[in-house]
């Protein structure tokens, strides 16, 4: 998928319908002159629904259209008739995007699943219609309640892609390629640092017709918890994953020394990535003998499940596909719930090329909100 079609991060502005007010309406009809109250209810305004659906893998489709607004309720009429609800506003989201309030950075709410739908901004109740209130002593009441008003919010959608292994590697050490070679996927990949712009996705076949997806994400260099590089942007594409494979070009000068900084840049982003079982793969392996192969060997951290691959010649693949698929059975190893801390209101790279949300407020008509309230009932 082109970078530029990947949008993870939209800022969208949220006005649920009021709800209609309610019929003040007396019965009358050519044999009675003096009836009694019989306005209806009015209707609920529209709700903003958010949808998961698997369709969708990112938040374009948000991008241009910032302004989400429901149908608005109708007012009640008389012989009891109830207004017609406003028309609900269902906006489509992938799986896995998580809602932030713009504002404070509150987590409102998480769609993980298909269909699932959540209630993002609720519509205004209808008024009750003078029906309600007529009493012994206040036989026609002349009056009726008014439709609430509309609620307006704005809120922050993330995008947390769902993969079950996430790479994890500084630039140039191979995460693209081995995405290329177990999957149909077709990332970029090139001879330069930060050829990967964009989170990458691919389904790795298995045997027996069993697969798993694969996450591959910007690389990570020393600093980027302040900001050098790419920074750590992407790394929430990577709290969802079961495992992590590090992946450490053989080439490097201290393959210890560079998982720990790998290490460390994840703990400064968020430490419970630092609890997920961890794999680490030593990539370019063709380019090593069996003497230095050796003395690769001695490098590696210890404590950790270390493979040696090649994605060129092959070398490895079907060993670390293997254990990738143990470890992402094992129920110790399964996401359950991930615990969303709010989000910091901070400037964000891609609103230099957004258009600041506008405000639009509509003008009320006045006369229906006289009367009784719904704090007095």
């Amino acid at each position: 998928m082109a970078s530029s079609n990947f949008v993870d991060y939209v800022k969208i502005f949220c006005r649920s319908g009021k709800g209609g007010a309610g019929s003040k309406h007396l019965y009358r009809d050519k044999l009675t002159q003096k009836g009694g109250p019989d306005g209806g209810d009015g209707g609920r305004g529209g709700h903003i629904i958010l949808r998961g659906n698997k369709n969708h893998w990112t938040l374009i489709h948000l991008k241009y259209a910032r302004h989400i607004h429901s149908g608005e309720g109708e007012d009640g009429g008389q012989s009891r008739s109830f207004g017609k609800e406003g028309e609900d506003k269902v906006i489509e989201v992938p799986c896995g995007t998580v809602v932030y309030d713009a504002e404070t950075g509150e987590f409102i709410c998480d769609i993980k699943e298909d269909g699932e739908e959540i209630i993002l901004v609720k519509g205004g109740r209808g008024g009750q219609g003078n029906w309600h209130f007529r009493t012994a002593t206040n036989q026609t009441p002349r009056f009726a309640q008014p439709g609430e008003p509309a609620i307006e919010r704005t809120v922050i959608l993330q995008l947390k892609v769902l993969a079950d292994v996430g790479l994890v590697g500084f630039p140039n050490a191979g995460k693209s390629t081995l995405l290329s070679v177990v999957s149909a996927a077709k990332p970029e990949i090139a001879n330069y640092p930060f050829t990967t712009l964009v989170p990458n996705l691919g389904i790795v076949a298995y045997r027996d017709n069993k697969s798993f997806v694969m996450a591959d994400i910007p690389g990570i260099i020393e600093g980027a918890s302040e900001g050098r590089g790419l920074g750590l942007r992407f790394l929430r594409h990577i709290e969802r994953n079961s495992i992590l494979l590090f992946m450490i070009p053989a080439d490097s000068d201290d393959i210890l020394h560079e998982f720990e900084i790998l290490l460390n840049e994840l703990k400064q982003y968020n430490p419970e990535l630092v609890d997920k079982q961890r794999i680490l793969a030593i990539t370019k392996c063709d380019m090593l003998d069996e003497e230095l192969l050796a003395d690769v060997k001695k490098q590696v951290p210890p404590n950790i499940q270390t493979v040696f691959i090649s994605s060129l010649s092959g070398m490895g693949i079907v060993e670390l596909k293997d254990l990738i698929w143990t470890e992402i059975n094992k129920e110790s190893n399964k996401v359950i719930e991930i615990k969303h801390r709010p989000m910091e209101i901070t400037y964000h790279e891609e609103e230099e090329i957004e258009e600041e949300i506008e405000e639009e407020e509509e003008e009320d008509d006045l006369s229906k909100y006289k009367g009784i309230g719904w704090d007095e009932l």
